[in-house]
């Protein structure tokens, strides 16, 4: 708990984080495929690697259910994504072969590796990687949603963009305070919540690092834009 008139550490974790944030948000194969450069190719295997990110976290999550300090965020109905992920790979190959040729860029198995490695030695470290991606999905992923449905004509909310559609979310607004509020009540002392802090950073720089990864598999394709 936070003392009288500290910063909460939501707002700690957010600021501590900003630049970090803002480094993967404005990376080249993100503002490409928001600008419309690139295929829905780059699209599919984008979401392909997000598929290998989700289920290193929720691999986890039952497993860390009771723990004190990360299991008040595991929230299945809200928020767990693998099977929408599972939906809309099958949607953007045309079927479920996408199964055994999908494979993690480097940048992706290190993120996903140290998600798996935090998750199992450490929860309060995967609190900060939980926060990082459902949160920022929540929020953020919405851009990417809309933009996909302009671009290469899919469904509203439909198959192709189900991974940013959090059905079991009905006020998200609320949600998100909600959540902000678990992060202000982590049980961990000041040292432990810097640890955190440092966490989150090297998640956005994972991520980063994903895209790097991306922008060079998709040759920064300019190709036909059509789903």
């Amino acid at each position: 708990m936070d003392a009288p008139g500290a910063t909460p550490f939501s707002t700690l974790i957010r600021t501590a984080s900003h630049e970090q944030h803002t480094e993967a948000e404005n990376s080249t194969f993100m503002s490409d495929m928001l600008g419309g450069k690139l295929g829905v190719a780059a699209y599919s295997r984008y979401t392909e690697q997000l598929w290998f990110v989700y289920r290193a976290l929720e691999d986890a999550a039952e497993r860390l259910a009771d723990d004190p300090a990360a299991g008040p965020f595991v929230r299945h109905r809200e928020l767990l994504r693998v099977s929408a992920l599972e939906r809309d790979l099958t949607h953007l190959h045309g079927g479920p072969g996408w199964r055994t040729t999908a494979e993690p860029l480097p940048a992706t198995a290190a993120y996903a590796a140290r998600i798996t490695e935090v998750a199992r030695s450490w929860p309060a470290g995967y609190v900060a990687h939980h926060y990082t991606r459902y949160l920022g999905d929540l929020s953020g992923g919405q851009i990417i949603r809309s933009t996909a449905e302009k671009t290469w004509g899919f469904a509203r909310k439909g198959d192709g963009v189900r991974f940013y559609v959090f059905t079991g979310i009905g006020n998200p607004a609320a949600f998100k305070r909600e959540y902000r509020a678990l992060l202000d009540a982590l049980p961990v002392d000041d040292l432990e919540k810097q640890r955190v802090v440092e966490e989150c950073k090297r998640a956005f720089t994972l991520n980063t690092a994903v895209f790097r990864d991306l922008g060079a598999a998709c040759g920064r394709d300019r190709g036909p834009l059509s789903a």
